[in-house]
């Protein structure tokens, strides 16, 4: 299997980092981390009007542009090393592939042209106060009343919840698991952002108080698409992961060459190359492992659970030890707020438990090829 991308998808990166580099850099990133919604509206409706990234993985009769998620994973990618300020992974990514992935053409027709044009923002509420990732973990609850549903319970760690325009609700209902369609002002829907580690990337707690819902459709049953989903979601994160790790080791070894001691740059001491060596090996693993996971969702292969899994372990660890050695690498000056090493680090620890830990995708991926029982 080749994992390299195409020449039109290097493109599409080159387009997204130059964008990225104008639209995204660091003064901007620290602006927007400040602000109550945490990203730039306007540079939000920029980016689907102007480059289509909302709606890369769209169908054309939805209003996107058709791709898969190979082109999501490039873009993802460049995010990363910019360390944007959007809801891009709860709303192009969570949301639009629920959508995508569902059995509901009321709800693709009606919501999937806002989600990718930036319109509007999506997300998808999982979690709870477990932080469960696994059907176990719902206890939000939703019951028919008078042929309409209403939700009650909460939700935590919920991506962008509090500036979502649609939130898809994982709810338990007498059936099993279900996905549920909630308006971010429904009566009834009590939204609060959480205090993060990250203040890059926005979560959020929603109470529902018999919140009206409309019960997306699914082929199967309704965990099977959230399960599906959670996979695909991870598999873009793994992309980002390794855009995030890829800069840091940019920066460390940019630091390295101009940093100097003993009238000698430090990047020429062995112990600095090994170290730097280790990061690049680790580095360049978790790209072959985050594409050997976008070509498997983009082939609907049946081995995307195991892939998926495979590549949030490995890119999650990597990219924690690459923001971890950039810091390593600057010494001091890497400790301090003004610098941006630790707003690397703080995504990257983030980003390792969302969507689940690597002990968790590690035990997923010994069940999925047959070592462990579940």
């Amino acid at each position: 299997m080749d994992f390299a991308f195409s020449e039109e998808q290097k493109e599409l990166g080159r387009t997204v980092r130059a964008f990225l580099a104008d639209t995204s850099p660091e003064s901007e990133v620290r602006r927007l981390m400040e602000t109550p919604g945490g990203f730039d509206p306007a540079l939000w409706r920029r980016m689907g009007s102007e480059l289509g990234l909302q709606g890369l993985a769209v169908p054309e009769e939805y209003g996107g542009a058709g791709y898969g998620p190979v082109e999501v994973g490039v873009v993802m990618e460049e995010m990363g090393r910019a360390l944007l300020c959007a809801p891009f992974l709860s709303s192009a990514v969570l949301a639009t592939t629920t959508l995508l992935r569902s059995a509901d053409e009321d709800a693709r027709k009606s919501l999937l042209p806002g989600l990718a044009s930036g319109e509007l923002v999506g997300t998808l509420a999982l979690t709870e106060e477990s932080a469960r990732w696994d059907a176990a973990g719902v206890h939000l609850t939703a019951r028919e009343s008078n042929g309409s549903w209403l939700l009650t319970g909460h939700k935590m760690f919920v991506l962008d919840g509090a500036t979502a325009d649609v939130v898809l609700t994982v709810a338990r209902t007498d059936d099993g698991i279900g996905v549920f369609c909630v308006d971010g002002d429904a009566a009834g829907l009590t939204r609060e952002p959480l205090p993060t580690m990250d203040p890059t990337r926005r979560q959020a707690r929603l109470d529902y108080h018999n919140v009206p819902a409309n019960r997306l459709r699914t082929h199967t049953g309704g965990w099977d698409l959230v399960a599906e989903v959670v996979d695909r979601a991870a598999v873009a994160l793994a992309a980002e992961q390794v855009g995030v790790a890829s800069r840091t080791l940019d920066m460390a070894v940019e630091y390295a060459k101009v940093r100097h001691q003993f009238g000698r740059p430090i990047g020429s001491f062995q112990a600095m190359k090994h170290l730097l060596a280790d990061v690049l090996l680790e580095v360049e693993s978790a790209r072959a492992g985050a594409h050997y996971a976008l070509l498997a969702a983009e082939n609907e292969d049946p081995e995307l659970p195991a892939a998926a899994s495979l590549a949030k372990a490995f890119c999650s660890d990597a990219c924690v030890q690459a923001t971890e050695q950039n810091i390593q690498v600057h010494g001091g000056i890497g400790f301090t707020w003004e610098h941006p090493a630790h707003l690397y680090l703080k995504r990257a620890k983030t980003s390792q438990l969302l969507f689940g830990d690597p002990a968790h995708h590690r035990e997923l991926l010994a069940r999925r090829i047959g070592m462990a029982s579940a």
